[in-house]
């Protein structure tokens, strides 16, 4: 088995870690000694009932049936079938998920599977008009443009989103612990931009990573390398932000879990033939210097995602804080077939350093720390020391043990609301915040770094 030989031609339609294309199954290919046993002429019976079923419906039909559409519906009913990651692709969604993989392409910006024959969100994409609309991961598509989804496969409700830029799309969600309601969205020219760094309180780094294309290496080790260009000593540690990132491309996660480690393996896919096991190991080499890192997930954490996480954990380089993750712990390879198209079929399942699956597990954090929302609140007015009559001054840094001057009062606030959240909307819960100050997960991240910070330095 063949992994990552062309990362382009991988990318995540649904959510997906992909691996590279593979060559088409050979008529003379040896036996799989693995395989199950099957009577030839059982099969044979099995090809021989496909084929009158379809002749069937060619001829008796009440209406005249377009039989590429037959042929594409049974191969895509028999992949999906299997699990819900394996699909086939017609020559058209083959060219949009290889434009997708290079970050850029139309839609409405949503990672979705599917869950009980209705398509589930996995995670909005940040900038998008999905994200826009406050669609959350796990919200339940129940029908598009007043049209049922049960009955769809996942690719073909995939396609039904697309279409052209500015059009619009209705969509109605299921959310739990609501009501079912409808939103109208716009479609849009997709562009992911894969990395987005910023400094946090003047001396930590945060990168967030949307999703693993081709630009997210290259685009962490920009960010690192500013960060020891402007903070310099100042750089406390770093904050990974995976929260809702759906996954991507097996060699970036490994690109990426790489920029942090100077050893040891990183991840193994093990297929069905134990000789096939692949693994991956680290190379010297720690892009951060050794600074501390906290990673935050979240249950739309999955795939490309977990392998970073899982590796980090194993490998006691960073600590995990958020929830659990998704748990999807397989791989897909894209085989291309007859006709320009390609089918996606779940071929391996990898494993962290230590050798822990992750499918339907997911990633537990070492810290869990559900998002809430803050909301200041003001203390109540009390007598302090400094309030009592004849009480004794301070004498620090004064010769005399003159009292020091009164510190200036601070300037009153409506009570429950912090300056940087005043006019703030409401933040989704499962949604991580634009900025710091109305993020709980990241704030607790940063103190977590700050109070390593302080700690190393004491025991210096």
């Amino acid at each position: 088995m063949r992994f990552m030989r062309h990362p382009a031609l991988a990318a995540a339609l649904s959510l997906s870690l992909v691996a590279a294309p593979a060559i088409a199954w050979a008529q003379d290919k040896a036996p799989d000694k693995d395989k199950p046993k099957t009577d030839k002429s059982e099969l044979y019976q099995q090809l021989n009932l496909f084929g009158d079923v379809l002749e069937r419906i060619r001829n008796d039909y009440v209406e005249p049936p377009k039989e590429t559409d037959l042929i594409e519906a049974a191969i895509n009913g028999m992949l999906a079938s299997l699990d819900p990651h394996s699909s086939y692709m017609n020559p058209k969604q083959f060219r949009d998920m290889q434009v997708q993989t290079r970050g850029e392409f139309g839609g409405l910006g949503i990672e979705v599977t599917m869950e009980n024959g209705l398509v589930k969100v996995v995670a909005p994409i940040d900038d998008t008009p999905a994200a826009k609309a406050g669609l959350q991961s796990g919200d339940l598509i129940v029908s598009l443009d007043d049209q049922p989804v049960m009955g769809l496969t996942l690719q073909e409700a995939v396609e039904k989103m697309r279409g052209k830029v500015d059009t619009k799309i209705k969509i109605g969600v299921r959310r739990q612990g609501k009501d079912p309601f409808d939103v109208t969205l716009t479609r849009a020219i997709i562009k992911i931009q894969s990395v987005k760094a910023r400094v946090e309180g003047g001396d930590i780094g945060y990168v967030r990573i949307t999703s693993f294309t081709e630009q997210t290496a290259s685009g962490l080790n920009a960010a690192l390398e500013k960060f020891k260009k402007d903070l310099g000593p100042k750089w406390k540690g770093l904050v990974l932000d995976l929260r809702n990132n759906p996954g991507g491309l097996l060699d970036q996660s490994i690109a990426v879990s790489d920029a942090f480690l100077d050893k040891g393996e990183i991840v193994s896919i093990r297929a069905r033939k134990p000789e096939d096991v692949q693994r991956w190991n680290a190379k010297p080499g720690d892009l951060t210097e050794g600074r501390p890192i906290v990673v935050l997930v979240n249950g739309g954490s999955a795939s490309a995602s977990e392998i970073v996480a899982g590796a980090l954990q194993d490998h006691r380089r960073a600590i995990i804080l958020g929830t659990r993750s998704f748990g999807k712990g397989s791989v897909q390879t894209i085989m291309p077939v007859t006709g320009g198209g390609a089918m996606r079929l779940t071929t391996a399942l990898y494993f962290t350093p230590s050798g822990r699956s992750i499918q339907k597990e997911g990633i537990k954090p070492d810290i869990e720390v559900e998002q809430a929302k803050i909301e200041a609140l003001k203390p109540g007015d009390r007598t302090r020391e400094e309030n009592l009559r004849g009480s004794i001054a301070n004498p620090n840094g004064r010769k005399d043990g003159s009292k020091a001057p009164d510190a200036p009062k601070p300037e009153s606030k409506p009570e429950g609301t912090p300056p940087e959240a005043k006019d703030a909307p409401p933040q989704d819960p499962n949604e991580p915040a634009a900025q710091a100050a109305n993020d709980y997960q990241l704030l607790r991240a940063m103190d977590l770094i700050r109070g390593i910070n302080l700690f190393s330095q004491r025991s210096n």
